[in-house]
């Protein structure tokens, strides 16, 4: 059991669904095959954590097959938002479908390890085609593409969520160039930041205590602009996650109370419709 007990309406934004795949089959060309996690995986996880809300995120093992994210977020009650992953076969009707079934945005996949990176073509498309439903991008990037996109990221104007405090390396400190970069990024008004991963951005593994100086960091710099999230079930973990109360119990060592009451409950409902 956590130590900490978050407050009401904490959300988790950023997890994800698996399956069950006896009902929602993987996608053919996924990149690994995990074990089935599904919506009451999820609500057990809550139970235990005292979490209430959750913004679940498409997984890359289903495609753009969002439907079992989409059966989750309609059993919560009001509780679930998701963000998709789509390509150039999903219209306007399609992408109005999905907003009413709770999705809030499009996660853009640059890391290079899962061999999805979208054309930037594609990426520009949907960015102005989600704009006008209010939706935002999420960006799950290398942390040497936090340069290396700097363009990319600079032209955006809708708002844009980089998670896992842009996968950046701790053993490199605070002050290495893509953590600078991503500073720079998240002091921007339409730049969000996950304050989810600890444990792959950690260098020395659990507690994970060496990625405190990057999230502190980042609440400084946008206090207003920062979620939180488990990453549960932990899809290639650099470091093992045993137990997500581990991560929850870090969130105090991050910031005071007031801090945390936007982390976990004001800026997500602002970002995700709550």
């Amino acid at each position: 059991m956590p130590g900490y007990t978050p407050p009401p309406n904490a959300c988790d934004a950023h997890c994800h669904i698996w399956g069950p795949t006896a009902r929602f089959p993987f996608a053919e060309n996924r990149p690994f095959t995990p074990p089935d996690r599904g919506k009451e995986d999820l609500a057990a996880l809550y139970a235990r954590l005292g979490l209430t809300r959750s913004v679940i995120v498409q997984a890359i093992v289903h495609g753009t097959d969002n439907r079992a994210m989409l059966d989750a977020i309609a059993s919560s009650n009001g509780r679930y938002r998701g963000i998709a992953l789509i390509d150039d076969s999903f219209d306007d009707k399609a992408l109005q479908a999905l907003h009413e079934g709770g999705i809030r945005g499009v996660r853009f996949g640059f890391v290079k390890h899962l061999k999805a990176r979208p054309d930037l073509g594609f990426f520009r498309r949907t960015v102005d085609r989600i704009a006008p439903l209010g939706w935002h991008a999420q960006i799950h990037l290398d942390a040497a593409d936090l340069i290396e996109l700097r363009d990319e990221l600079d032209a955006l104007r809708i708002p844009f969520v980089i998670d896992h405090m842009g996968r950046v390396d701790a053993a490199g400190g605070p002050d290495q160039p893509a953590f600078r970069a991503l500073l720079e990024q998240v002091r921007r008004e339409n730049c969000w930041v996950k304050l989810s991963g600890s444990d792959r951005v950690s260098a020395t593994g659990a507690p994970f205590h060496d990625a405190l100086p990057f999230a502190r960091a980042l609440i400084a710099a946008a206090p207003d602009r920062v979620v939180w999230g488990t990453d549960f079930p932990h899809s290639n973990p650099r470091h093992a996650v045993e137990d997500d109360a581990a991560l929850l119990d870090l969130l105090p060592l991050m910031a005071e109370e007031s801090g945390l009451q936007r982390l976990l409950v004001d800026n997500p409902a602002r970002l995700y419709g709550f």
